[in-house]
């Protein structure tokens, strides 16, 4: 069923009031904001006040309008950049509709990527950024992780292991994604594995890119990682953050060195 438009708070977004001035102020350029964003905001409120929850379906596209006081086509422009942002899930059909979604991590990842490309972000400050946030992960999954959490990471290194035997270094770097997506999940804060996920996403991408060129693989990963699996189940701290470290900086040194002369094929692996 639609929540019902009293549900929103919902008042006419023509008619605001002006803002108030501050003692002085000089005049301010006078700046207004366009209906469809209007629009956003309002929803977005409802959706942070908590009136909107996820799997909410928004009243029907007329009646939505007439409450808001805009035309349709600039209720439709909302629609779709709320779409667009990952807020809401437009449906067509009789049972169709603007619904309210679940949080959607993988935008995250897009936003970080994005900076990427347009070098928003560099190489260097994604690779800081990862070593000082796996830090974090290691202190708390040292605290949190459970013996289910323990096996799962010992298997995702036996698979490790199987590909490395094989040669199958591209399956190989996909195992890697999936160990710090596992790290990550065991600190039992979705937060820092959203994090994870959207650093590993371009860093991991240049790694892929560059076993896909016929580059070599990191040596002694497998020894590595049981080594720092071993210090996990010790709840060795400190040792499992040296473990961790040493790793990654070696990763940061090789992935800045490519990055230096990113070629074709790893930027065409960005996009």
């Amino acid at each position: 069923m639609s929540t019902p438009p009293a549900a929103f708070g919902l008042h006419s977004v023509r008619g605001l009031p002006p803002a108030m001035p501050t003692p002085g102020d000089r005049f301010a350029p006078i700046r207004t904001r366009r209906t469809f964003e209007e629009i956003c905001q309002r929803i977005r409120e409802r959706v942070g006040s908590g009136l909107l929850k996820p799997g909410d379906k928004l009243p029907p596209e007329r009646e939505l309008a007439q409450h808001l006081g805009v035309g349709r086509s600039a209720l439709r422009e909302a629609l779709r950049s709320l779409e667009i942002a990952g807020i809401v899930r437009l449906e067509k059909g009789v049972k169709g509709g603007a619904f309210i979604r679940e949080g959607d991590s993988g935008r995250m990842d897009e936003v970080v990527r994005d900076m990427f490309t347009l070098g928003t972000v560099t190489i260097e400050s994604l690779t800081e950024a990862r070593l000082h946030v796996q830090v974090l992960v290691v202190r708390l999954v040292c605290e949190r992780a459970t013996a289910a959490d323990l096996a799962a990471l010992d298997a995702s290194v036996d698979r490790l292991e199987a590909f490395t035997r094989a040669g199958r270094f591209l399956e190989r770097v996909e195992c890697s994604r999936e160990f710090f997506r596992l790290l990550a999940e065991a600190t039992r804060n979705p937060m820092l594995s959203m994090m994870v996920a959207s650093l590993n996403e371009v860093l991991m991408r240049f790694v892929y890119a560059r076993i896909a060129a016929g580059g070599k693989p990191q040596p002694r990963l497998v020894e590595k990682r049981r080594a720092f699996l071993a210090a996990l189940r010790a709840h060795d701290v400190e040792q499992a953050i040296d473990l961790m470290r040493s790793h990654l900086a070696s990763v940061h040194r090789y992935l800045l060195k490519e990055s230096r002369g990113t070629s074709t094929r790893t930027r065409l692996a960005l996009n």
